[in-house]
């Protein structure tokens, strides 16, 4: 087998992921991470579909199930928290707006480094700095760690991908905004929140939000807003608090106690809402991954998905090509990119429907969620359920195996 040491870019989901079955395959995997270890916070993911498969292929579902947060589905309430409509996890078969089988993204990339730790190499605290490209490999420099040359290079490193702006050009070319901004960030408060996912649409598109975490007394929490591009730092998380203070400042319900709590939380994070749309996911010997190739967006629940079916179908063609990245890229572009496509598809209303600006459109979300599982409600929620699971993964014939 050839083109065996490959570099992965992000230590996330999509790059344990693929490091995984690449070195089940043979390959010699090196995945570099920012951070100084495994990433600590973040929200709840959803598993569904074809990458509830790949995590089962792996042999990893039963690890998952047992960290699991237990949510009972999503409601929606008004600004004195009394409920308007409900949608409980079983509905639509466990594939609706909450899934039947919901995780903590820390505790899945948890799950994955741990399935990998042992037989691959990790440089935590470092990244990327320049990839230069030549017939026979790709010579590669860190911030940290001294430069080496691998085979092939995948970036996994999320949607301000690194390896995706050395290698396909600056990030305006790829990234498009839909016309919103979002927040999450762990807290500790009391929000009767019974095992349910609470929402609350405020008018002018903002939308604050509670579920549970898996700590007892713990919730996550999200502050989403619709508005153009702003200019904002990304390293500046006071400014950023300041600007979520001043957008929500009396929207009601919750969410004075949430900024409060927002003022002291060490996992807070301020995201652009937009997807990454690119014609091709491979350029020479570098290919993308996950959020840095197709990210759909969170309104979508499918980024999931999309980071480890990517990982399995580019680990997959790798090992049946064995190590020809020309005809493995190819392959893997040709059953991607279809997938990709469907799932970048937003639910219906997209950000508007998400995030409704006046009264009367944001008693129509909450009419039309009574009403979703009910026809013509139903089909439509039906087909966006249905996209997670939408393509036809192959068993390589035995060239990935768990053990």
């Amino acid at each position: 087998m050839k083109n065996t040491d490959i570099l992965v870019s992000g230590g996330g989901i999509a790059g344990p992921a693929l490091a995984y079955w690449l070195r089940k395959a043979g390959f010699r995997p090196v995945v570099v991470e920012r951070a100084p270890g495994p990433r600590p916070g973040g929200q709840s993911v959803d598993l569904r579909g074809a990458g509830r498969t790949v995590i089962e292929r792996m042999g990893l579902l039963d690890q998952v199930r047992q960290v699991a947060v237990d949510q009972r589905g999503l409601a929606l309430v008004d600004r004195n928290g009394k409920r308007l409509a409900e949608l409980p996890t079983e509905a639509f078969g466990g594939e609706g707006i909450v899934s039947d089988l919901e995780i903590l993204r820390d505790d899945l990339a948890g799950v994955l480094y741990r399935a990998t730790a042992e037989d691959v190499e990790y440089l935590f605290d470092d990244t990327v700095t320049s990839l230069t490209e030549d017939p026979d490999g790709v010579d590669v420099t860190f911030e940290n760690a001294p430069p080496r040359r691998f085979d092939l290079a995948v970036g996994a490193d999320g949607l301000h991908s690194t390896v995706r702006r050395l290698a396909f050009g600056p990030e305006s070319e790829h990234f498009v905004p839909i016309g919103g901004y979002t927040a999450w960030f762990t807290a500790r408060l009391d929000l009767g929140l019974d095992d349910w996912l609470l929402m609350y649409n405020a008018r002018g598109g903002r939308v604050a939000m509670a579920r549970p975490g898996r700590a007892p007394g713990e919730i996550k929490a999200g502050l989403s807003f619709r508005s153009d591009p702003i200019a904002y730092d990304r390293r500046d998380s006071a400014a950023q608090r300041r600007l979520l203070t001043e957008r929500f400042a009396g929207a009601g319900w919750e969410t004075d106690r949430l900024l409060a709590a927002m003022a002291d939380a060490d996992d807070f994070f301020l995201e652009h809402l937009g997807q990454v749309r690119l014609d091709r996911y491979t350029r020479g010997r570098i290919a993308l991954i996950g959020d840095a190739a197709c990210c759909p967006t969170p309104l979508t629940g499918l980024g999931t998905s999309l980071a480890l079916v990517g990982a399995y179908l580019l680990a997959g063609e790798l090992a049946t090509a064995q190590g020809d990245f020309t005809t493995a890229f190819a392959r893997f572009q040709r059953q991607m990119k279809p997938y990709a496509a469907k799932a970048q598809d937003l639910p219906p209303g997209g950000i508007a429907g998400y995030a409704p600006n006046h009264r009367p459109m944001i008693a129509l979300r909450a009419a039309s969620m009574r009403w979703m599982t009910r026809r013509p409600l139903r089909t439509l929620m039906e087909a966006q359920a249905a996209k997670a699971g939408d393509v036809e993964l192959p068993d390589y014939a035995g060239a990935l195996e768990a053990v």
